[in-house]
């Protein structure tokens, strides 16, 4: 196994030293004075990210934990609630409220296709009142990132509580909570938030507040999380170090400022696609700005996915992942969100060569780097 190695899956992301540095020092008790202050900060911090003026609840969970406590707070047993799905995690949305006992109305759209807001609304009216829409911004498993916007409009105008899952794309995509009417947004601390996995986290709007159902629910209550962050007192002892980590990761964020750090994500996915296809190679997610995230790529018939993503990692040190669900062994995926620049795009795409290479495949040496190169340049000026 190499010494260095190269992570470029879609979460969890690298972690930038100044992050680890402080899951170093020592640990501090959760209801101490030091702790408040970096809790009071980080809290403050995630309402500039999310861009929204409400609470934002703060949970040691996964992403997945911060799905489950929209769910485990706004379905009633029987009440019909509304899931646009086109990959894999529009599907565990799916899951979730089928779960809790929720009437479901599945949108289920083919794996890959971005939702757009004529289907959501034909949705809506031939299955009448919805509680809430569940949507997926940056949907990893296909690499497509959704025009929410407009979606979000059609579902308010139904008179649903909006949900949306942007565990991958906040921080990574624009993304204007309160501007867009969206009520609920979930999220985790390992993806563009430049932190380890750990925390999972949910802004909450007075609307999706009075909307709480009647569904059991005790760690992931809403109303118990927000009453104690409001007197910085948080109902059950909280990761500390993790939120340490993600107060430190959020620092840098802000201080790059979110346009840039946008705009730096629309460079590097530029650069990886047309690397991509100066290889000869098939793009799976759109190749558009938006696609920011990450870069799915289809597989040539003759490639066996498993085997070449082991020898990148076994050989190169150099980890990519593959395909979810249906497009398992079909896709393999980049995925370039958080603490990445543009050499990290280049080692990506010198490893897909050299591993392409390495398999049987015949593909130009260097085209994939120099065509990133003059990509990420022409998108900076």
């Amino acid at each position: 196994m190499p010494e260095k190695r190269y992570l470029f899956t879609p979460g969890p992301t690298p972690v930038p030293p100044e992050v680890l540095a402080v899951m170093a020092e020592p640990v501090v008790h959760h209801r101490g004075p030091d702790f408040k202050v970096t809790y009071e900060r980080c809290l403050a911090r995630l309402q500039e990210v999310f861009r929204t003026e409400h609470d934002v609840l703060l949970f040691t969970a996964s992403g997945t934990g911060a799905f489950e406590s929209a769910v485990a707070n706004l379905v009633d047993p029987g009440e019909r609630h509304l899931v646009v799905s086109a990959g894999n995690f529009g599907e565990r949305w799916a899951d979730l409220v089928g779960a809790y006992g929720a009437d479901l109305v599945h949108l289920r759209l083919p794996w890959g296709e971005s939702p757009s807001p004529d289907a959501l609304a034909a949705e809506l009216e031939r299955s009448g009142p919805v509680e809430a829409v569940y949507l997926v911004h940056s949907e990893t498993s296909t690499g497509v990132v959704a025009d929410v916007e407009p979606l979000a409009r059609v579902a308010k105008e139904a008179g649903a509580i909006v949900v949306l899952d942007a565990v991958s794309s906040l921080g990574a995509v624009p993304l204007e909570t309160d501007a867009w009417g969206i009520d609920v947004v979930v999220s985790g601390s390992q993806k563009a938030l430049m932190a380890p996995p750990g925390l999972g986290m949910v802004s909450v709007s007075p609307a999706a507040l009075a909307a709480r159902g009647s569904s059991p629910r005790y760690y992931f209550d809403w109303e118990r999380t927000q009453k104690a962050q409001r007197k910085l007192d948080a109902p059950f002892t909280p990761a500390v170090t993790l939120v340490r980590a993600l107060d430190v990761a959020l620092g840098l964020i802000l201080e790059e400022g979110l346009q840039d750090a946008f705009d730096r994500h629309v460079r590097l996915g530029r650069a990886c696609r047309e690397g991509i296809k100066a290889m000869g190679l098939e793009l799976a997610s759109p190749d558009e700005d938006r696609s920011a995230v990450v870069t799915t790529v289809r597989a040539p018939e003759e490639l066996d996915v498993k085997s070449f993503l082991l020898d990148l990692r076994d050989r190169l040190g150099v980890q990519l992942i593959g395909g979810q669900g249906e497009w398992a062994g079909k896709v393999f995926r980049i995925g370039h969100i958080g603490y990445f620049d543009l050499f990290d795009i280049t080692t990506a795409l010198a490893a897909v060569e050299d591993g392409f290479v390495h398999a049987g495949i015949p593909v130009d040496r260097g085209v994939a780097v120099s065509a990133a190169l003059n990509a990420f340049e022409h998108a900076r000026a």
